[in-house]
């Protein structure tokens, strides 16, 4: 298990539109551009195996990103027929970028600051105000008007943190929403960011009237 003084001050950075990470959740990328297939090589070599999932910033030029991010683990590796990789992150700490490192490596590397996101190397969080009944009734409304599928059973079961992150990183929000679940200060505050995001959706809004 990595702790604050094993979390290396720089890291690879992977810029993906729309893609969250968040703490002990998992999240499966399929890799096939050359410099990324590199990345994922560079990062299996390291001890700690981590890389830093950032999005863009929208509207703010090429090649700008978000401060926050979420550096994941590689637990997970498989190589297709045709060169392609299947990985998967699990997700250990967010991080604010610092500085960009200058270099020859064909992706991204950042000096990153891990100080304000202790308590994600922590035990799992749990939300005593989530009102499980009243939100699953607002999810399952939700998935409707969606059309998404899920296996209702083993949502149900799941604990709070496990739940909330899950629906963060699946449910179709924009990037900008992502950005803001990301940057929940406690799950409490990402429960009800995600409580919001869905009764907008609900009501025929968009991200772009709630901008």
């Amino acid at each position: 298990m990595l702790t604050s003084a094993s979390l290396p001050e720089t890291i690879p950075v992977f810029p993906l539109p729309g893609a969250l990470l968040l703490p002990r959740a998992r999240l499966p990328l399929h890799i096939f551009e050359p410099r990324y297939l590199q990345m994922v090589e560079d990062c299996m070599k390291t001890p700690t195996r981590l890389i830093g999932m950032v999005q863009p910033r929208s509207g703010a030029g090429e090649g700008k990103l978000n401060s926050i991010g979420c550096a994941g683990r590689l637990t997970a590796f498989s190589e297709t027929e045709d060169g392609r990789y299947m990985v998967t992150l699990s997700g250990v700490s967010r991080f604010r970028l610092m500085s960009e490192e200058t270099g020859f490596s064909p992706y991204r590397k950042f000096t990153v600051n891990w100080a304000d996101f202790s308590q994600d190397l922590g035990a799992a969080e749990a939300d005593p105000g989530l009102d499980r009944a009243a939100f699953m009734s607002l999810l399952k409304r939700y998935f409707c008007e969606e059309e998404l599928q899920t296996d209702w059973g083993s949502l149900g079961q799941a604990d709070d943190e496990l739940l909330i992150n899950s629906l963060s990183m699946l449910c179709p929000f924009g990037p900008e929403d992502k950005q803001a679940l990301l940057e929940a200060p406690s799950l409490s505050t990402r429960r009800e960011t995600l409580v919001t995001l869905m009764e907008f959706a609900l009501h025929g809004g968009s991200s772009e009237d709630m901008m």
